[in-house]
């Protein structure tokens, strides 16, 4: 055994000197660099910049009978009411825009190792932290907020995060609602100078399958993030604590799409059905009765 006992032992020791030294790099798990500036790509969801899409337009999005009486009684003057005028798009929209983003990374001091992701998004300046130190999520009674409680790991080259704690949102800025029992998964993927994220939000209130979106940046180095001020005032004088809305069977604004794009009425109501190719048949039914 001494025989063998001693090249064995004298192999590690001379593998952990060339370790100790740097000539030999760990195995380590495929990690991407995220920190930086990135401005937007508005490429994909454009509809949703500026006064965003139409009343009506739920295209795409697997809502539920419920999400679709919630939306159907929206009025867009909720925006003009000054408690929502500087309110921040919840972490699950906030991507979507205006939304140029800052990256940074917490560093721990003893390992080197990074314990925290801090995105910070333009629109408001809402800040986003993902917790990469294993900690667990909170207790289901604690404070739900707009970005919500983040925790994150790396599955080879993608930054997987998972959200809890979210107060109620909206997936769409025409009156889709999101509860405050939604989970949301964030998928980070880096492609040089492209960073890729995509969003799965599952809502056992208002949808029926879980809602994907994606979004991209662009790295620009020269970009700098000031802070966005905002100061509430009253647009149009109301009575206290009045909420514009409208009664079911009673908002004018619904057929703006349908009357807008020429998708018909139906196709536009949303649910997990128009998201499937098998879907186009019904569609070219509907546009030829029209």
């Amino acid at each position: 055994m001494e025989g063998i006992r001693g090249p064995i032992v004298h192999r590690q020791s001379s593998f952990i000197l060339l370790l100790a030294l740097g000539l030999i790099a760990p195995v380590a798990v495929a990690q991407m660099d995220l920190a930086g500036t990135w401005t937007q790509r508005m490429h994909e969801d454009l509809g949703e910049r500026g006064q965003g899409p139409d009343m009506g337009d739920y295209t795409g999005l697997p809502i539920n009978d419920a999400a679709r009486f919630r939306a159907e009684s929206f009025s867009p003057l909720r925006w003009t009411v000054p408690e929502h005028q500087c309110e921040p798009h919840p972490i699950d929209y906030a991507p979507l825009g205006p939304a140029h983003a800052l990256i940074r990374s917490e560093i721990d001091p003893n390992t080197f190792e990074v314990i925290a992701w801090h995105i910070t998004y333009s629109w408001m300046t809402p800040t986003q932290t993902i917790w990469m130190d294993g900690r667990e999520h909170p207790s289901e009674y604690e404070a739900h907020t707009w970005m919500g409680f983040s925790t994150g790991h790396w599955e080879g080259d993608i930054l997987v995060v998972r959200i809890t704690h979210l107060k109620e949102g909206w997936i769409r800025r025409n009156g889709i609602p999101r509860s405050d029992l939604a989970e949301v998964a964030q998928y980070w993927i880096r492609h040089g100078d492209i960073l890729q994220l995509v969003t799965v939000i599952e809502d056992p209130v208002y949808l029926s399958e879980p809602s994907v979106r994606s979004v991209a940046w662009e790295a620009n180095p020269g970009y700098t993030m000031g802070p966005y001020t905002c100061s509430a005032r009253v647009e149009i004088e109301r009575p206290q604590g009045y909420v514009p809305h409208f009664l079911p069977g009673e908002n004018p604004l619904l057929q703006d799409y349908s009357s807008n794009s020429g998708v018909p009425r139906e196709a536009a109501l949303g649910g997990a059905e128009p998201q499937y190719p098998e879907y186009m048949d019904v569609l070219s039914e509907l546009l030829s009765s029209q």
